[in-house]
């Protein structure tokens, strides 16, 4: 990154992009690197997009919940339309998720067509440098956990438990599908940087969004609704799910390396 003096006439906005630029640069260890525009506007996109992805993700929570109480309010449990409005509601977040991923993607474009040069040599990082295979391997485990629970709440003769549970696999489904798009757009998206520094805050930036798409929250949020309605057996097993998972979630965060670090050895190899 350049190491020219931040502008004293950008507006408002572009100043605070570039503070905040410049503390991310110093939370991974690149406090020497001064924030340039390109850094700012990449970083003020993500955090952008991030909010609206919990957004979409709080969306699909709160419709599941919706779907669930109706379970409760006199409605036939048999009856189609509830999960079908899931179901429905499910594609448009999806929808939701690609758009604002096309979005990023169009900023990141522009930014690249800016640059003066490209760096030399650039890397393209693979899923084992951007998501690495412990957080690879957890991902997997909390999905396949939670489908678990939900899966095994269907052999409860309750017709209740079995639509709360059926509408449970819906939405883990659907969330699953949107954390695979992003996955997706960061491993296929161009690496956009001008000299060494930006390449390794282009790396840093891949692996810090694919380690927080890691963090089960829907995972952990989604089977509550069945929680006081399914047998005791059940409730135990979700509790234990949830003290798991998370003890592992701690322990994966405390014993990694950082997100600086595998850059580091990422643009040490290429």
């Amino acid at each position: 990154m350049t190491r020219e003096p931040l502008p004293d006439t950008d507006p408002p906005t572009r100043t605070t992009d570039l503070r905040m630029a410049g503390e991310w640069l110093a939370r991974h260890d690149l406090a020497d690197a001064h924030p340039t525009p390109l850094l700012a506007s990449r970083l003020a996109v993500r955090r952008r997009a991030r909010l609206a992805t919990y957004v979409i993700l709080a969306a699909l929570i709160i419709v599941s919940a919706l779907v669930a109480i109706s379970a409760f309010g006199g409605l036939q449990p048999h009856r189609p339309l509830p999960l079908l409005a899931l179901a429905a509601s499910v594609a448009g977040l999806l929808l939701a998720q690609s758009l604002l991923d096309r979005w990023v993607r169009r900023v990141d474009q522009r930014a690249g067509a800016t640059l003066s040069r490209r760096a030399a040599h650039p890397i393209q990082p693979g899923w084992r440098t951007v998501l690495g295979r412990p957080y690879a391997i957890f991902a997997v485990a909390t999905f396949a956990g939670a489908m678990a629970l939900a899966a095994s709440a269907l052999a409860v003769p309750d017709p209740t438990v079995r639509q709360l549970a059926v509408v449970v696999l819906i939405g883990l489904l659907g969330a699953t599908a949107i954390t695979a798009l992003q996955l997706r757009h960061l491993l296929r998206f161009p690496v956009v940087a001008e000299d060494e520094e930006s390449l390794t805050a282009d790396v840093i930036m891949r692996v810090e969004d694919a380690r927080e798409l890691t963090t089960p929250n829907v995972q952990w949020s989604l089977p509550v609704v069945l929680v006081g309605t399914a047998p005791g057996w059940w409730n135990a097993a979700a509790v234990a799910y949830l003290v798991l998972s998370l003890v592992a979630c701690v322990a994966l965060h405390a014993r990694t390396p950082t997100c600086a670090t595998v850059a580091q050895r990422a643009m040490g190899v290429r």
